[in-house]
């Protein structure tokens, strides 16, 4: 989870529990100022594991939220080593909607999906650790992504290399995925879906929104 995605959903979660910046700076014993630098300016750039453990716990949220890494579980032995080792990429029973809306109120991986190593190493942009799956929910991004698909998603390829591409963001506590089209004078967002019946958001200012990782893959039954 990018550092910009961790600072937007510790911000919703002060506003929506009606605490203040100040409030849950003296609750992590730190200075006044300590929540609002983090959130407003990044600094630190990312959360202590002290401080991160206190902070899900007190809004009784999972650690991942706030910017725990994802564990990935070491390759799993196979029969046949012409086959090559497989790597387990975490799966999050959590969907990212591609319609109105899906709430992500549980982050814990539910099962883990198992890649080749050298499949899964290609996919991500930087580390294998921050791949993971979540399965789509709705038709708004249709025909290019279907209910049901499963993507991958890179934590690893989001805010800080932004571009055009299809990306799972989170607004308003809820997890979408979205094409996103990037100005490249001003670098502001248009926020598009696929299908031409749902309508788009043109102009955001990305520092408003919190993005999650790029789809870098999708795997899907077919009919």
């Amino acid at each position: 989870m990018t550092s910009a995605a961790v600072r937007a959903t510790l911000d919703e979660l002060i506003r929506s529990s009606g605490d203040d910046y100040a409030s849950v700076s003296r609750l992590l014993g730190r200075n006044a100022a300590y929540v609002q630098q983090f959130i407003k300016r990044g600094v630190p750039r990312r959360l202590s594991e002290e401080d991160r453990r206190r902070l899900a716990a007190h809004f009784g949220v999972s650690e991942r939220l706030l910017g725990a890494p994802v564990p990935l579980a070491a390759p799993v032995e196979r029969a046949d080593p012409a086959a090559g080792d497989l790597v387990l990429v975490p799966r999050y029973d959590l969907g990212a909607s591609a319609g109105p809306g899906a709430l992500a109120d549980d982050e814990l991986a539910a099962s883990a999906l198992p890649f080749q190593a050298a499949v899964a190493r290609g996919l991500a942009s930087n580390r294998v650790e921050a791949l993971s799956t979540i399965r789509v929910a709705g038709d708004s991004m249709h025909p290019t992504l279907s209910d049901g698909d499963e993507i991958v998603v890179d934590a690893d390829d989001a805010a800080g290399r932004l571009r055009d591409g299809i990306y799972v963001l989170r607004v308003d506590g809820a997890l979408l995925v979205k094409r996103l089209a990037v100005n490249p004078a001003s670098r502001r967002l248009d926020i598009l879906s696929d299908n031409p019946a749902y309508p788009g958001w043109h102009g955001c200012d990305p520092e408003g929104i919190a993005i999650i990782g790029r789809v870098v893959w999708v795997g899907r039954r077919l009919a």
